[in-house]
């Protein structure tokens, strides 16, 4: 993966080039602006079938207002929205009808049970009565299907809310932060069961959050937005390698073994009795640590240097903004 410089700050800015046909969700050049300030802008999403995407964000960065405008609820400002391959703007009922939601909290009737809830809705939808049973299993509430909803937990009432967003079988589920608000155990609940989603169900996710270690734990592809503006938009993997350090090598003699080690081609910086050198390949770090005993240097610690997926999603966001 490269890296692009970013004027406001070195941010990492790289569209995934996936294949266009497999495409779910794709905007070119997506932009909502509110009077003088822009909500969203030059916005190019791209999720592939079969992904869960974490879109990713401190608070304020402009997640909601993007969903809201995939979701047809308020119009872009300028730019393209393509869902299932079809245009928001020309296709819209079509694109819904296959498509799940859950922006911010569920809205539940409290004096009402999970089913008397769930059958206000598939009215709406006109789906098959046995579709709630089978989105209570989904979601794990069969045995508290006919509780009043007032006495859920908010997990449960978060996946209450997702079963109402799968009543309709949507081959897209489209989730504003789902654990917000929740306790370890509901996090964990509602994190299991969108991990479930593409290999149970075939959906495709997109799920928002200002939480790394949410994203961390389910995505598979990541997109983090700041100001607005994509940032970074790649895999799970990729991410990972970004957070990758450099190796450390504490030896005896150090000034001779980084000249030993500049004669074969590595380039390090010394701190003490320590060279600190970029990335390097497994191999490498061996035929290094070879070159270096065979000239009678001492090796007392070879360490490999990595800077934690928080400190990068920080230095992409900026340091002044909220987590």
């Amino acid at each position: 993966m490269t890296w692009k410089e970013n004027p406001v700050n070195h941010a990492i800015n790289k569209p995934v080039n996936k294949p266009v046909d497999k495409l779910i969700i794709e905007t070119r050049e997506l932009w909502k602006t509110y009077r003088s300030r822009a909500a969203v802008k030059h916005l190019d999403l791209q999720i592939r079938q079969g992904d869960i995407y974490g879109f990713l964000g401190p608070n304020g960065a402009g997640k909601t207002t993007t969903i809201r405008m995939l979701l047809g609820l308020i119009r872009p400002t300028r730019g393209s929205i393509r869902i299932f391959g079809k245009d928001i703007r020309k296709e819209r009922m079509d694109i819904l009808r296959r498509v799940g939601s859950l922006v911010e909290y569920p809205s539940n009737y409290g004096h009402l049970n999970a089913i008397e809830n769930l059958e206000a809705i598939r009215r709406i939808l006109d789906v098959p009565r046995s579709r709630i049973d089978e989105v209570l299993s989904i979601v794990r509430l069969t045995a508290h299907a006919k509780r009043p909803v007032k006495g859920y937990s908010l997990g449960m009432k978060q996946r209450l809310g997702i079963a109402a967003a799968l009543l309709g079988q949507p081959e897209l589920l489209i989730l504003d932060e789902p654990t917000n608000g929740l306790d370890p155990e509901g996090i964990q609940e509602v994190r299991e069961l969108i991990k479930e989603m593409p290999r149970q169900r075939g959906i495709t996710v997109l799920v928002s959050s200002h939480l790394l270690g949410e994203v961390e734990q389910m995505a598979t592809t990541v997109g983090i937005i700041r100001e607005g503006e994509m940032v970074f938009q790649d895999t799970i993997e990729s991410l990972h390698q970004q957070a990758a350090g450099g190796i450390r090598i504490v030896v005896s003699e150090p000034e001779d073994a980084q000249h030993l080690a500049r004669e074969c081609g590595y380039h390090s910086t010394k701190s003490g009795a320590a060279l600190e050198f970029g990335q390097m390949n497994d191999e490498a770090v061996s035929l290094l640590v070879k070159r270096l005993v065979e000239n009678r240097h001492a090796i007392y610690r070879v360490e490999e240097q990595r800077r934690s997926l928080e400190d990068l999603f920080l230095q992409v966001v900026g340091r002044g903004a909220s987590l």
